[in-house]
């Protein structure tokens, strides 16, 4: 990393580039993120010559759209992590049954996994800042819904709408990442994107436990039509990253049928399948954890933010360990270590699930650990996935989120279907995933050792 540091020393000039000149947008290579905040896909790319980077308006101007980027990210979390530690009183105050109300984080995922593949062909076509807009107006009138709501259901359809708003700021500011930068600034404006989003899970419950506490679970439902006022308001400072003479000509149809394509490749589909279970299990944590602790365990509502929050600090410490070892080890290597140390503490959750042994860190303590594992599978998962597809990295990172969040529905359904008021569930989906992850793991080494 050191030598990017170099390479600016010796060539400043070098530390402009254009990438998106229908815009003008510049912005100065720092040597400060090559070394301290190194992208987990940086260090996995294969040793091609990568194009010259670049971006912004200006360096100040950099930073302001970095910000506005990772707020667009963080809608995936702070849609969910918010209400999490409500959950229980929601479900008393709307008179839900044992895992009704998990179905409201399963409708989300739906909502949200399915529309990903289908903004990313629109904004191809149109541009990004109109989708983005009509996706953040949709978000507001879904969080207005939710706080209005007087019923599960309708707070689930309500919940849907809110996830195919949420998705558009997500998936698009990936893309907009793209537009702006490319080659290793691109990998490394997204890492530092991700690092900054990481907060929005660790806060998340924290303050939403403290919004409830003082105004009521539907304040939190109002403070989310805030934020995502707020976030449009902040989009119409942004210019439009993806000008017409560079959009696509492809009809809708078209641009659908390349995901076809794309599944084809076996490779693709073990590192697909990898991220998938993983994320199966990953929802099934989220959806499934409020009631265990809570409910069954008798954690009081303000501390479980705490208990969800160290999950957030172990997996931003694996991303930064993983981003330093792999590239000793390799994508490959670091992700199947990954999964075997997430199998062997999701094994250890589905028995003291079942057993009750332990009692609360009996689950909580390997639940954490099951949950640290993120760093060395999903980076290495991603990396792995778009290694060999560069001009098609839009579509391919479409398809992996929408399996990712695919499988989360099927995660947090299952602890919802299965709820009889026992963590037993959660730890059995969690022990499942797992081995998935496991299996998909193995899948991917295989497939590679047999190509070489």
């Amino acid at each position: 990393m050191a030598a990017f540091a170099q390479l600016d020393a010796q060539n400043p000039g070098q530390a402009f580039h254009r990438i998106n000149e229908r815009n003008s947008l510049r912005h100065p290579i720092n040597p400060v993120w090559s070394n301290n905040i190194t992208a987990f896909i940086v260090v996995n790319m294969p040793d091609t010559p990568s194009k010259p980077t670049t971006a912004a308006p200006a360096a100040h101007k950099g930073w302001y759209v970095l910000a506005i980027l990772s707020l667009l990210m963080g809608f995936a979390s702070i849609s969910t992590d918010l209400y999490l530690p409500a959950m229980p009183a929601i479900a008393d105050a709307l008179g839900a049954g044992d895992g009704t109300i998990e179905l409201t984080v399963s409708g989300y995922l739906v909502g949200f996994s399915l529309t990903q593949l289908i903004w990313g062909p629109v904004s191809d076509r149109f541009g990004r800042r109109v989708p983005v807009a009509i996706g953040l107006i949709l978000f507001v009138i879904g969080s207005a819904g939710c706080a209005l709501s007087d019923s599960a259901a309708i707070m689930i359809a309500w919940r849907v709408v809110q996830a195919i708003g949420a998705c558009a700021s997500v998936a698009l500011s990936r893309a907009m990442v793209r537009d702006l930068y490319d080659g290793n600034r691109a990998a490394q404006m997204m890492s530092t994107l991700m690092t900054i989003m990481a907060i929005a899970p660790l806060l998340g419950p924290l303050v939403g436990a403290q919004i409830a506490a003082f105004a009521g679970w539907r304040a939190i439902f109002w403070t989310l039509v805030g934020i995502g006022a707020i976030a449009l308001l902040l989009l119409l400072t942004l210019p439009e990253t993806h000008a017409p003479k560079h959009r696509s000509r492809e009809t809708f149809a078209q641009a659908l049928r390349r995901y076809g394509e794309l599944i084809r490749h076996r490779h693709l589909l073990g590192y697909v399948g990898v991220g998938g279970c993983f994320y199966g299990g990953m929802f099934a944590y989220i959806a499934g954890t409020p009631f265990a602790y809570i409910d069954y365990y008798g954690v009081p509502d303000r501390l479980y933010g705490f208990l969800f929050g160290a999950g957030v600090i172990g997996i931003m410490t694996t991303n930064l360990v993983n981003a330093r070892l792999v590239r000793y080890f390799g994508v490959n290597r670091m992700l199947l270590a990954g999964s075997l140390a997430a199998f062997g503490c999701a094994a250890v959750t589905g028995v003291n699930a079942t057993t009750g042994w332990g009692g609360l860190w009996g689950i909580a303590v390997p639940l954490f650990a099951f949950v640290s594992t993120t760093g060395f599978i999903i980076a290495n998962a991603m990396a792995g996935a778009l290694e060999d597809f560069p001009r098609r990295a839009g579509a391919v990172s479409a398809l992996v989120g929408a399996t990712q969040y695919g499988s989360g529905v099927v995660g947090s359904a299952l602890v919802g279907l299965l709820a009889d008021g026992t963590p037993q569930p959660l730890g059995l989906v969690v022990a499942m995933a797992a081995t998935g992850t496991l299996v998909s793991s193995g899948y991917v080494v295989l497939i590679h050792r047999r190509a070489r």
